[in-house]
């Protein structure tokens, strides 16, 4: 590997560098190189194991640093690789610029302004991807990434493919599970995850089918995609989102967050009974172990209040249990007979409830979906009456 740095005595405008990944681009390459020379002398061009005269064009540069990788080993880890190189140089900032012609160099002073008047953020280049000349199959990838950043991050975009790009290295994570295109995806969701701005910026964009190469395997990689989607989803649910939900309802306490993310939340008085009927019937329905992911997937689907369902989910805490299993039970009983007869008193086990396995699950349920409908209504209640008596005031 060869690492040739550049030396100037021109200042570095905020500590900004321009990554440059390459692969086999080799009729794009050089003018791509020399636009972002019009712009910013700190480049950093990682070659991915090119076979073409990627590496006869790069003599034409040794200024410049380089990063050479033998074989080909995926945008991700060039991209790693840049990172690492970047921060070793003392950069804090990272433009990534595909090398296949697609963006302008002209529109690496509206990352920096961006970065100027508002700090940290890790910004992507916003296509238009209705103009002519973009591939369907892009416009298609894009939105079923934009959906699942939405689903993992709560945040939308309307682009969230394009490789034009601003990092704040030191605030983006160190490490990485992906090394290919979908390290993308695994980076942007992952710092957003860490509660760094992620934020989309209008760029211009040229589609060249003469000039463009790209290195995109739509079956391998839409299922390394896939994959990693999935995992995160799992992530989201099980984590993230209840992580969330703990930390604000820690930093708020209970009376501020009854307030504020209940009462005072601008989700319509329906929107919030009904979030409180989830969260009540998730949390009393037997599904133990599962009731954080139900609650946070269902309140997602229907467009409900996440912290209310995730909060009233929480009806079955310890101390509720056994009246819980004792009320299911007793209302299972009243339509279902067991072979085993059970004594409903303190000593219940858990192989009585094994033995009365359908008498539990049957009461479960219609006990979750009487508890839900009372919750939600005196919810709503709740909720008119403060409203009325707020706007009184």
């Amino acid at each position: 590997m060869e690492n040739l740095s550049f030396d100037s005595d021109v200042e570095k405008p905020l500590k900004v560098c321009v990554i440059i990944p390459t692969y086999n681009n080799e009729r794009t390459l050089k003018r791509v190189i020399d636009s972002v020379l019009d712009y910013l002398p700190y480049i950093i061009i990682v070659n991915d194991g090119s076979t073409d005269q990627t590496s006869e064009i790069l003599k034409k540069y040794a200024h410049l640093t380089q990063i050479h990788h033998p074989k080909n080993s995926g945008k991700g880890t060039a991209l790693r690789n840049g990172f690492k190189k970047a921060l070793e140089l003392g950069y804090d900032y990272a433009i990534t610029i595909d090398s296949d012609g697609q963006h302008f160099a002209t529109d690496i002073p509206k990352f920096i302004e961006e970065i100027e008047a508002n700090g940290d953020q890790l910004l992507i280049g916003s296509r238009n991807m209705k103009q002519e000349g973009v591939p369907g199959k892009s416009s298609f990838g894009n939105n079923f990434s934009n959906f699942w950043f939405w689903f993992e991050t709560g945040i939308r975009l309307e682009d969230t493919q394009s490789g034009y790009r601003l990092y704040p290295l030191q605030q983006i994570p160190k490490r990485y599970f992906t090394n290919k295109f979908e390290f993308e995806i695994e980076v942007i969701v992952r710092s957003a995850w860490k509660g760094i701005p992620v934020k989309n910026i209008p760029i211009q964009i040229l589609y060249d089918p003469k000039e463009r190469v790209s290195h995109f395997r739509p079956f391998k990689d839409f299922t390394r995609i896939s994959i990693l989607n999935t995992i995160l989803v799992i992530i989201t649910l099980l984590y993230i989102k209840p992580r969330d939900i703990f930390l604000k309802f820690k930093k708020k306490g209970f009376k501020k967050f009854l307030l504020e993310n209940v009462l005072e939340s601008e989700d319509s008085n329906a929107k919030k009974a009904l979030s409180i009927a989830l969260g009540v019937f998730v949390g009393i329905s037997p599904f133990w172990g599962f009731q954080t992911v139900i609650v946070l997937f269902s309140a997602v689907l229907f467009r409900l209040n996440k912290a209310i369902s995730f909060a009233f989910s929480n009806i079955s805490f310890p101390p509720l249990i056994p009246f819980v299993i004792y009320g299911s039970l007793k209302i299972g009983g009243l339509f279902i007979q067991s072979d085993v007869p059970l004594v409903l008193n303190t000593s219940i086990t858990f192989e009585d409830l094994k033995n009365n396995i359908a008498q539990y699950l049957a009461g479960s349920f219609i006990l979750a979906s009487l508890s839900a409908v009372i919750f939600g209504l005196s919810g709503y209640l709740i909720l008119t009456f403060f409203s009325t008596f707020k706007a009184k005031k």
